[in-house]
């Protein structure tokens, strides 16, 4: 198998397996090719290929070592590698692992971003693997943009807001003007989400 094989080359070739044997000896084989791609500066199939390394995920097979090739596509400036490295980055990191704090820096420069769904992959993965120290750090952008008149980009903002209250219960008192004046809303979606704060924040506060 060809480090350059497609994603449905490679899943066709895997459920074709007749043993569990030959399904790793076809994983172990891609994954082999996907990590030496990933050691090439001037790589082209970088998303390419950690869609292929997050379909071995899915399956339970170790996938760690795309986590630093996650990050160094959330910083892209494209958008195609964006989205991937932040699906990989919600898929093979979580809060206890350091890699997860190399993110933050794009994070936030996504979440000032003029296109809004670069700031919707910045707000679902903060909401979906945030730590306390992340949380802390974003607590502020995210309350910036619950005020904006994107009501797209609002309704990820207080999706994330609860995913940081949660997490850290002193920034509740952040969020409670924000949470306030969005109840005034018209938009069913926000105000499910801002009723949602607005309990949790009663609880909190």
């Amino acid at each position: 198998m060809s480090p350059s094989v497609p994603l449905q080359e490679m899943i066709r070739a895997i459920r074709s397996a007749r043993t569990q044997c030959e399904e790793r000896g076809v994983i172990q084989r891609e994954c082999a090719a996907i990590r030496a791609q990933f050691r090439q500066v001037d790589n082209g199939a970088r998303s390419h290929n950690l869609a292929k390394l997050l379909y071995v995920h899915m399956l339970g097979y170790p996938a760690h070592f795309g986590q630093m090739e996650c990050v160094r596509m959330i910083a892209s400036p494209r958008y195609s590698e964006k989205r991937v490295g932040y699906l990989g980055a919600m898929m093979l990191l979580d809060e206890k692992q350091d890699a997860s704090l190399l993110i933050t820096n794009s994070i936030k420069n996504d979440l000032s971003h003029s296109n809004q769904y670069v700031q919707s992959l910045a707000l679902c993965t903060l909401a979906c693997m945030g730590s306390a120290e992340m949380c802390r750090d974003l607590a502020p952008e995210i309350d910036r943009l619950l005020r904006a008149s994107n009501s797209y980009i609002k309704k990820k903002a207080a999706l994330c807001a609860v995913h940081i209250v949660r997490k850290v219960q002193d920034l509740g008192e952040l969020f409670a003007p924000a949470a306030r004046s969005l109840l005034s809303e018209k938009n069913h979606g926000q105000l499910i989400l801002m009723t949602h704060i607005s309990n949790l924040l009663t609880h909190v506060l």
